[in-house]
């Protein structure tokens, strides 16, 4: 058996106390980039092979323990109080296998670009997955928007009753949203995918490493130029959990509108039982509890977010141990949001949604008004704010004396129109009702990006669109 060498026994006479090692270990959260370290010093070791820095020999023979360790997985490593993290802990594997040898593994690289790759390495796999889950749900969406574009429904402003849309109208809003976040994650994507390897402690190195090879081995798109960023940056993590939480507020906005929408008030939806609970003492319940639940964990992502700015606001240049505390929160922000991405999508388009609810509402509570303004404007000419007086008195009128919208007629707008000294608008009943029609009303606003039917077919072909060219690009 080879005995392993502490790292710490050239500098210093003691090891840490078990309360120092154990408060300061990262061990608990270094199993996520177990395998981006072995794939870091495989592409480093090659690299070095490759240029004469070591032997081929050397090389060949950590090379083969790295396979090993691959092979064996995380369970091969052995840890005592003196290890800080999985790197001292695999350096220690390798040289179990090969001796002291496997020292050369780390010539011209230091732990501090070390993790820096392998950070990276790991989240551009995981804002992959986050992508694709995207891409899964928004077309989930669109789906469920096809088999509602004739479905009228009511939008809200303040929560009150607004105008008509249809229900495919409003779905296709939250997939807009979502993408969006595809959009941003893509883009982050551009920052992450950066090398820091080769930029050693914080000064490089004078071994005459070539970069491009790592670079090119390990699949990013170049390598960072300045050393000091290379080893210290971590914006990009800041901005992936950023993204996570735009993602997630995305995600709780969804949630809060399933949420209100199944209450008896608003009767609109039908949760899935399997996304629902009863009361321990109300039989009758049934609490949108999965919808609650993602709605307060979305708010974690913030936490960390707000916790990492935190910790990178005040560290000079360059590696400073705080670094480490980054990690642990940028993989609990990665975890929460794509187990809440996932039930959010499973649990949406498992909704049934109240046809005839949604049409009554989007018929009553004079939803329909700003289109009787506008036909006052388009067939008397009259300026938009005159019509907007009439039409609000109307309202007030009608709803003071318990009128629907089915009973407002020519004579009744005459009526308002000379109260408030304008004049008689004559306009035909016939007219008034097309206007007050929610089916109708929608119809007309046949405008890019408005509830028409024919509108909101234009938009959900434009995102199969992007949808096809997404997926094709991820290889699925």
């Amino acid at each position: 058996m080879i005995l392993v060498d502490n790292i710490r026994n050239g500098r210093f006479k003691t090891g840490m106390t078990d309360e120092a090692n154990e408060y300061s270990s990262s061990l608990e959260f270094d199993k996520v980039i177990f395998y981006s370290y072995i794939k870091t010093n495989f592409a480093h070791t090659s690299m070095l092979k490759h240029e004469g820095i070591i032997d081929e020999e050397t090389a060949d023979n950590i090379l083969c323990a790295l396979d090993d360790l691959k092979e064996e997985g995380y369970d091969a490593l052995v840890f005592d109080p003196s290890v800080e993290d999985v790197h001292m802990a695999i350096e220690n594997y390798v040289t179990s296998k090969i001796g002291p040898q496997a020292g050369f593994m780390h010539t011209a690289k230091s732990r501090n670009d070390q993790v820096a790759t392998d950070i990276r390495l790991v989240l551009r796999e995981k804002i992959i997955d986050i992508q694709i889950g995207i891409l899964e749900f928004i077309e989930g969406i669109v789906g469920m928007a096809n088999q509602h574009l004739n479905d009228v429904f009511i939008g809200f402003t303040h929560l009150q009753h607004a105008q008509p849309i249809t229900i495919a109208h409003h779905l296709m809003a939250h997939a807009q949203a979502l993408k969006r976040d595809y959009e941003r994650f893509e883009d982050t994507y551009k920052r992450v995918n950066l090398n820091p390897l080769g930029s050693a402690a914080m000064a490089t190195t004078s071994f005459p490493i070539n970069r491009e090879l790592t670079t090119k081995l390990l699949g990013f798109d170049a390598y960072l130029e300045n050393s000091m960023d290379g080893v210290s940056s971590r914006d990009f993590i800041a901005e992936t959990v950023f993204d996570l939480t735009s993602l997630c507020t995305t995600l709780s906005k969804i949630c809060e509108e399933l949420i209100l929408w199944s209450t008896y008030e608003f009767n609109i939806i039908e949760m899935a039982d399997e996304y629902s609970s009863t009361s321990s003492i109300m039989p009758q319940k049934k609490n949108p509890d999965i919808a609650e639940i993602a709605r307060a964990k979305s708010t974690i992502v913030n936490g960390e977010l707000v916790t990492i700015l935190t910790i990178l606001k005040a560290i000079p240049y360059t590696y400073n141990r705080d670094l480490q505390e980054i990690t642990p929160h940028l993989w609990n922000a990665i975890e929460v949001s794509q187990d809440t991405l996932s039930v959010v999508t499973h649990m949406l388009l498992s909704v049934k949604f109240n046809v005839e609810r949604c049409s009554y509402l989007a018929g009553r509570n004079f939803a329909t008004a700003t289109d009787l303004a506008d036909i006052m404007v388009r067939e008397k000419g009259i300026p938009f704010r005159s019509a907007h007086k009439i039409v609000g008195r109307i309202v007030n009128e009608a709803t003071s004396n318990n009128m629907l919208e089915e009973d407002i007629t020519s004579e009744f707008i005459d009526n308002i129109s000379l109260e408030l000294s304008f004049d008689k608008l004559e306009l035909s009943d016939d007219l008034i009702q097309k206007a007050l029609n929610p089916v109708e009303n929608v119809k007309i606003r046949n405008v890019p990006g408005g509830p028409a039917p024919e509108m909101v077919s234009v938009a959900i072909n434009n995102i199969n669109l992007f949808l096809n060219d997404e997926f094709e690009k991820k290889g699925i």
